[in-house]
């Protein structure tokens, strides 16, 4: 049977990275995009597909606020470095796909850092409050102040506009808030102070307007929020919380939340250190029940679509929460903006349909890796440390994790599963290591006491790996029987405990028959266990550093299979010392080793049937290996940082990675296409070689030069034209030499014209090909205007065009992104250096021609030879030549030859000009 095909080409089809590191955030009034504070940069999400739609780069200084005005046309940022930066977005298509961000104004907003910002409900104000107790606002468009207010006195905390439903702008107010605990109402078409409210005991962090403006509403960190009349600015009463509040709002009339919510008045909303969102009832001030969630980390701020009936609260672990406004706010969507280093990842589930992630947390969480899914499907909490190791059974139905807190925990995986507390459970405690696990696994084959149809039962053993230096074999307790109590099964006994390493377990992995183990170490060596006795059978000593990973082989691949002697099967090893190595089970000898990582390689797995390996490394780069040459087939380059965590699905298709770099990369096989599309390729190429040729032969010059324009043929269109312009019979008026391939190129396209600068630039660099160019040039010249010319584009970019998102067509040079005005300096600075050289041969003509004037004035004196000059070698003075006939004849013919001389000088200027 021949093997399988290689892998060779991969490509990414979704990346799973941070956009969120804490700040601000803002929300279009759709609900659709969500800008994010992401260290000194801002990014924009498309909030259903979790696509980033653009990166801003911040200016080096940490973002302090930002706004998205609310059909987000427009972005503004404040940084630390009392900059505002006001940028107009522009989407690509509908559905969003890209946005591209122009910045149009940059101005010092205060003296002081921007604490807050806020933008009027219609997208034409802004509102900046500052450390230095000033409250400005600005015209987003012409970027200048219309107000400055000033009455605070201290920090401005919170704002908030009202626009009346008819825009009057009479009507247009504003209410700011301070670290002073009092909020001023400002009249902003007299600019000036309508009312000062005093009630509040600690800075006030949440502002809003009712619908009408009949209703403000203000909540602080006094664990309280207050109602206030704006008929006659007093307080309908103090409601507190029992909890200091980071923000407050009120729902859009007649949402349906749940009991207690009909009544006239409107919903109110509040946030803060218990982690979750409360509604309460603006007319009598009392909470309305809502069913009671998981504990959640303090929440930091909540964004309010009322287009979208979602309200997403954003919490002090970086997690986004969206809620739907129905009864009891369920939990639409989980988003984590920071995943942190990605540790370890493991595919779930029978059909790899969800993936599960270790991200430098105690918490595992759960993922879908479909191409438009965007958040968590669910979060595995149970461990009190950072969770570090994964493995999963053969099913994907149970997932083994191991952490920090010296214990290890399985996982029941059942996304199917009724109720959703029940999806993702956690079935046993395995205690007993003194110290963090580094390495777990669990047993290949399936359980036998799994009845048919049901879900699969827990594997039969696990292997447990430790910094303690020992591994521990423990048996998966059995289930409960029916109708017992429920709640995680401890299991503190292991089968056995064998001090296994001198340093630290970093990798444990199990045969396909259950029957051994491998483990790998700090100590550089690995070592092969028996499962059922825990008897060392062989050690692999040759790795020069610590082993970080080790995978057995398939059962079909041997060591003769890679280039080696025997039939033993192989293990496969990755080492901080950049190699991967292949190691023989019969006598424990290392067969073949791979070496191309420039760090150290931390993960490898078998691919392609065993045909081929991946090993991630510390540079950041995926290689693919076949395993037999020991050659690396291609490299994925996809992260900025350490490549700790890698995988694959069971059919091989995707490749998936994760980093220190916080990215999760998904690559998927596309091997098959390429190789189909490379062939399609040549299939056409030398159709349109033979194309060309023939229409070089029918001399339509028209079709051919456009042609090797098109398919990007320098060399067959520099022959074509050399063709022409060095043809013998030259056509009078023409400057190529003949007018139909002037008139061809006088009347080239846009994109045709651009590639024939590109060329002509080229050929123009070289002294031999030089002169094609200027004769084309001179065409390009006299036939196009300054204004057209420097009008042109490069005809590329985009990769749904053909491009490779840099300005250029897959396989073309970066020069040819370049700008007309760049093309023609640098055919400027060639042309002088040619002309340049042409004037020195012509002044070094006039030499040669003046000392073979001067030769020959010497060498006849009257007609006859001087005496003396014509002197053999042999030191025997020749006889004088009397014949005066015979001498002028001799003076003839050395006269031709100068002159012959002399016009092959010229004959050769002519060709160096040509």
């Amino acid at each position: 049977m021949a093997p399988p095909p290689l892998k060779s080409s991969f490509v990414p089809t979704k990346v799973i990275q941070s956009f969120y590191t804490g700040g601000k955030c803002a929300l279009s009034n759709d609900g659709r995009l969500l800008a994010s504070t992401l260290d000194e940069d801002v990014v924009l999400t498309h909030m259903h597909t979790g696509q980033e739609l653009a990166r801003i780069e911040g200016d080096t200084e940490l973002i302090s606020t930002l706004a998205l005005t609310p059909t987000a046309s427009h972005l503004i940022t404040c940084s630390r470095s009392f900059t505002m930066r006001i940028y107009v977005l522009a989407p690509s298509d509908d559905p969003l796909t890209s946005i591209t961000a122009t910045l149009v104004r940059a101005v010092k907003a205060h003296d002081a850092p921007v604490i807050t910002i806020a933008a009027d409900p219609t997208g034409t104000l802004l509102a900046t409050g500052g450390a230095d107790g000033l409250v400005k606002v600005w015209d987003i468009k012409g970027g200048f102040v219309t107000h400055n207010l000033r009455g605070h006195g201290g920090v401005i905390s919170a704002l908030s506009f009202f626009a009346p439903p008819d825009r009057n702008a009479r009507k247009w107010k504003l209410a700011s808030a301070a670290d002073d605990t009092k909020v001023i109402v400002w009249d902003l078409y007299t600019r000036k102070m309508v009312q000062t409210l005093e009630g509040h005991t600690s800075v006030i962090r949440g502002l809003d307007w009712s619908v009408d403006g009949g209703l403000l509403l203000s909540g602080g960190r006094d664990a309280a929020f207050i109602i206030w009349e704006t008929k006659d600015w007093s307080a309908r009463g103090q409601v507190p919380v029992l909890e200091t509040l980071e923000k407050v709002g009120f729902l859009r009339p007649g949402v349906d939340v749940g009991q207690g919510a009909g009544d006239k008045g409107q919903v109110v909303y509040t946030a803060g250190d218990k982690g979750a969102i409360r509604l309460w009832s603006s007319q009598t001030g009392k909470a309305l029940p809502l069913a009671k969630g998981e504990q959640e980390d303090e929440i930091v701020d909540v964004m309010y679509s009322a287009a979208a009936d979602t309200l997403i609260s954003v919490h002090n672990d970086q997690t986004f929460l969206v809620r739907a406004t129905t009864p009891n706010l369920p939990i639409t969507q989980r988003i984590s903006g920071h995943h942190d280093e990605i540790i370890d990842l493991q595919y779930l589930t029978p059909d790899d349909s969800l993936l599960a992630l270790a991200s430098n947390s105690e918490d595992i969480r759960i993922i879908s890796p479909g191409e438009n899914s965007f958040g968590d499907i669910g979060i595995l909490k149970g461990h009190t440390d950072i969770a570090i190791c994964l493995d999963k059974d053969t099913t994907g139905s149970w997932l083994l994790s191991g952490g920090k807190d010296n214990e290890a925990r399985l996982w029941k995986i059942d996304p199917a599963a009724a109720h959703p507390k029940e999806r993702f459970t956690c079935y046993a405690r395995f205690v007993g290591h003194t110290e963090s696990l580094g390495a777990v696994a669990l047993a290949r084959l399936p359980a036998s006491d799994g009845s048919a149809g049901s879900f699969p039962a827990p594997p039969k053993f696990l292997i447990t790996g430790s910094k303690d230096s020992t591994i521990k074999r423990w048996e998966v307790p059995k289930p409960p029987a029916t109708g017992s109590s429920g709640g995680v099964i401890k299991s503190s006994k292991a089968v056995f405990t064998r001090k296994a390493h001198d340093k630290d377990i970093n990798f444990i992995d199990i045969s396909a028959d259950d029957r051994l183990f491998a483990t790998a170490s700090q100590d550089r060596t690995i070592k092969v266990w028996s499962t059922e006795t825990g008897e060392t059978l062989g050690i692999c000593r040759g790795h020069r550093r610590g082993v970080w990973s080790v995978r057995f082989g398939p059962g079909h691949i041997t060591a003769s299979s890679v280039g080696g002697e025997g039939a033993g099967r192989l293990l496969l090893s990755a080492s901080g010392d950049k190699t991967v190595r292949l190691w023989n089970l019969a006598d424990y000898s290392c067969v073949k080793t791979l070496e191309g990582h420039a760090g150290i390689v931390l993960k490898a797995i078998w691919l392609n049937e065993g045909q081929q390996i991946v090993s991630a490394g510390g540079e950041g780069l995926v290689k693919v290996w076949e395993a037999r040459t020991g050659e690396c087939v291609t490299t994925l380059d996809g992260h900025e940082d350490k490549v700790w965590a890698l995988a694959a699905r069971r059919d091989e298709t995707v490749v998936v990675t994760g980093g220190g770099d916080s990215v999760v990369n998904f690559w998927r096989d596309v091997s098959e296409q390429t190789r189909e599309e490379r062939q399609r390729q040549a299939e056409e190429s030398v159709e349109q070689e033979q194309k060309l040729a023939n229409l070089i032969q029918a001399k339509d010059y028209r079709s051919a030069i456009v042609l090797a324009l098109e398919l990007n043929y320098p060399y067959k269109l520099l022959k074509l034209l050399t063709a022409v312009i060095t043809a013998p019979d030259p056509e009078p008026d023409s400057i190529t030499g003949l007018k139909g391939v002037d008139d061809v190129l006088a009347s080239l396209s846009d994109k045709h014209l651009y590639l024939l600068l590109c060329r002509v630039r080229d050929w123009n660099t070289n002294s031999r090909t030089a002169g094609v160019a200027q004769r084309v040039l001179a065409v390009l010249l006299r036939s196009f205007t300054a204004e057209k010319l420097g009008a042109l584009r490069p005809p590329w970019g985009k990769k749904e065009n053909g491009g490779d998102g840099e300005g250029r067509p897959v396989g073309r040079r970066k020069g040819e992104k370049m700008p007309v005005s760049e093309i023609m300096e640098v055919m400027e600075r060639y042309s002088e250096r040619h002309y340049a050289r042409v004037e020195e041969l012509l002044a070094e003509s006039y030499v040669v021609e003046y000392t073979l004037n001067q030769m020959e004035e010497a060498a006849f004196v009257d007609g006859r030879t001087p005496a003396g000059l014509l002197k053999g070698v042999n030191g025997h003075e020749e006889e004088e030549v009397e014949d005066g006939e015979s001498g002028s004849e001799e003076e003839d013919g050395d006269s031709e030859d100068s002159e012959s001389e002399e016009d092959g000088s010229e004959g050769s200027e002519d060709e160096k000009m040509e």
